[in-house]
């Protein structure tokens, strides 16, 4: 069974372009010891959580390509709840979703023995109030230089991912409104 996932990532400009990202430690069955972004699975609380604000139209627009409305709201929803508790850092009670993007998804693929269609979001770390620290679910919980990440042992979606988000930070405002839709089906990506 494939299971609803949503992740958030947050950047910032400093000494060039960095994300938070951590380490998931050696117990998890999905990915342990492999540097992620936080995020996890769509919650059932997620369906009725109210935000502050929603997504921009475009975004949603794009998500709703793979989902339908009441689960893109719940992703969106998933995502900032997932940051918070994975990091400690907030988009505020409820949460303001109007400043994030949606990147992109990536299903795991068939006959591996956990398997997620995870959504990623982008925002700027301005949009997030509070300390660094979380739940202790991600280890080594930091800003990470993009480039010296690259060199890491990261999963191959991970680096996909990283790779996506490069192209989408070279795009203007209106470019990035008028993004289509994208999937990562190992080994590829594909159009929604």
């Amino acid at each position: 069974m494939i299971r609803d996932a949503a992740t958030l990532i947050l950047y910032k400009e400093e000494a060039g372009l960095r994300v938070l990202m951590g380490l998931r430690n050696a117990g998890h069955k999905f990915l342990p010891n492999k540097m992620v972004f936080p995020g996890g699975r769509v919650d059932e609380a997620d369906y009725t959580a109210k935000t502050a604000a929603t997504l921009p139209k475009a975004a949603m627009a794009r998500l709703l390509l793979g989902a339908s409305p009441e689960l893109a709201a719940a992703l969106a929803h998933a995502a900032a709840r997932e940051l918070e508790e994975e990091s400690g850092l907030s988009l505020g009670n409820p949460p303001e979703l109007s400043g994030l993007d949606y990147l992109c998804r990536a299903e795991t693929p068939e006959g591996a023995p956990i398997r997620f269609n995870a959504r990623f979001f982008v925002g700027h770390a301005s949009l997030a109030s509070g300390t660094l620290g979380g739940t202790g679910e991600l280890e080594a919980l930091d800003w990470y230089a993009l480039e010296p990440l690259l060199q890491l042992d990261v999963p191959h979606v991970t680096r996909e991912i990283l790779v996506q988000l490069q192209h989408w930070r070279t795009l203007s405002e209106a470019e990035r409104a008028g993004r289509k839709g994208f999937v990562f089906r190992f080994p590829d990506w594909f159009e929604e």
